[in-house]
């Protein structure tokens, strides 16, 4: 019987992680796309960066965002969706990386990255992860205003 168990564990794909702490810079975004040059099977990619903006919340700026999540819930979830979309969209790969910790204005938060043999499926897929992961997530950003107050950014 713990042979079956054993078997069955190895067997079950573990969650990726998909956190950074901190920006996650152009210097690694590049990198990530080179690596991809030498597989011939890919015709399109798709990217989504998602930028912290220089928002103005009651006359006061926000200059960056602190970034927290329930991992393992999180990560979890991010594992469903990906095998929901492997599943739907005939994709080569996908690389999901989302900052934790604090980011300033301006730097690179979020960064998705699909390909495929054709570029409608790496489009289609990469904008379906943003959304599901802004909307199913249990991920929180918190603004910091110049002033050193704060609020919950609230997704839109």
């Amino acid at each position: 019987m713990d042979a079956i168990a054993n078997t069955s564990n190895i067997m079950k794909k573990t969650p990726k992680n998909i956190f950074t702490e901190g920006p996650i810079t152009p210097a690694f975004i590049a990198e990530s796309i080179a690596k991809h040059s030498s597989n011939a099977s890919i015709g399109g990619h798709s990217i989504f960066l998602g930028q912290v903006r220089a928002d103005v919340i009651d006359d006061k700026q926000v200059i960056a965002i602190e970034y927290t999540a329930y991992n393992e819930l999180a990560l979890e979830k991010m594992h469903q969706i990906r095998e929901a979309i492997f599943s739907k969209y005939p994709l080569t790969c996908m690389h999901i990386h989302h900052s934790l910790g604090r980011v300033a204005v301006g730097e690179i938060c979020l960064f998705v990255f699909t390909s495929s043999a054709h570029r409608r499926a790496a489009i289609d897929a990469c904008n379906e992860i943003v959304e599901r992961i802004k909307n199913e997530l249990p991920i929180w950003g918190k603004e910091i205003l110049e002033d050193a107050s704060h609020q919950w950014k609230v997704n839109q």
